[in-house]
């Protein structure tokens, strides 16, 4: 059994497994090579070589005890039919949202067009550097998708004013991607995903009023569905303040917290095994201060199931020599 299985399905304490959001990604100079010659985001995602060069470049240089895909949640859309384009400087892009085009699609036509991302989990779950270690799958959450779909961009700056106007629209849509995200979920776990982490990104643009319709309700469908693979789920809701009542009505495996939330808060009222919180930022600081704030976390946690993360990506500024610094750090303690 891998080390973030003993945490998460035998509830061990002091292993201290690591990986981090984002581990595969724009803070290393070899990945920045491949992206040089890609500069179709999606395209690269369909790439299953490339793709899974890119997931395996952290697992060389640091001693990991995990793989997450090189992917996107946003190829669900993708999948769909829906336009998605990465514009740099900007993020995401998407077209307009076609629900009787989208109704037409049918499951094959849905798994093919995403059939290199399952290629992909099948190339990392079989490759020797991921022996005694975990090959992980994601979706993003529901709530998190339908913004996308319907916003067709980042909503940093916001959502549309009229977002919320066609309620028939966004119950129809959520309906759909609940649908497709168990297909997603399902050809992952298949493929050889050992676990499933549910990334709602936007979790914390709504009120709290809004959190069952959209945050829980959908999510605990995908959770309860994703334990029926046997496979531990771990969920991510950034930004949300209640953690406590969220592990109570969702029920993850797991939960990932955000580095705005007071871990010492978390460990007085989370019962689940507890992963992530350390500000990316720390990493773009000095070497005793990335020692002093993962200490934070581990102390912390030492008696709690802990994996260890961030509470966001790598920033993209990272100097791969303080990743390097802090998987020792974990491993050392």
């Amino acid at each position: 059994m891998t080390l973030i299985n003993k945490v998460i399905i035998n509830n061990k304490t002091n292993l201290n497994p690591i990986w981090i959001m984002r581990q595969a990604g724009r803070y290393l100079p070899e990945f920045r090579e491949i992206r040089s010659k890609n500069s179709d985001f999606i395209k690269l995602c369909l790439n299953e070589d490339l793709s899974s060069e890119i997931t395996l470049q952290p697992l060389k240089r640091f001693d990991l005890d995990a793989a997450i895909i090189f992917s996107d949640i946003l190829m669900v859309p993708y999948g769909l039919n829906q336009k998605v384009e990465f514009k740099k400087g900007i993020g995401p892009i998407l077209g307009d949202l076609n629900l009787e085009n989208i109704l037409r699609l049918n499951e094959n036509d849905f798994v093919d067009k995403l059939q290199p991302v399952y290629k992909l989990v099948n190339l990392i779950k079989k490759n020797d550097l991921t022996r005694n270690k975990n090959t992980i799958g994601f979706v993003g959450a529901p709530w998190t998708l339908l913004v996308y779909m319907i916003n067709q961009k980042s909503p940093k700056s916001g959502l549309k004013n009229n977002f919320f106007k066609d309620k028939d629209l966004i119950s129809e849509t959520l309906r759909i991607i609940e649908k497709f995200l168990k297909i997603h979920i399902k050809n992952q776990v298949e493929s050889g995903a050992q676990i499933i982490q549910i990334f709602d990104s936007w979790a914390s643009l709504l009120n709290e009023k809004d959190l069952p319709n959209y945050v829980y309700e959908p999510t605990i469908n995908l959770v309860e569905y994703t334990k029926s693979l046997n496979v531990p789920v771990i969920c991510f809701p950034k930004g949300i303040k209640k953690y406590k009542d969220y592990c109570e009505i969702v029920k993850p495996d797991a939960i990932c917290i955000d580095y705005e939330v007071d871990p010492k808060e978390i460990l007085r009222n989370i019962q689940i095994p507890v992963q992530g919180g350390m500000d990316p930022k720390i990493l773009l600081s000095d070497q005793e201060n990335l020692k002093k704030e993962a200490k934070k976390y581990l102390d912390i946690f030492k008696d709690h199931p802990y994996i260890f993360n961030l509470g966001h990506g790598v920033l993209p500024e990272t100097n791969p020599s303080m990743m390097d610094y802090l998987v020792k750090i974990v491993k050392d303690y």
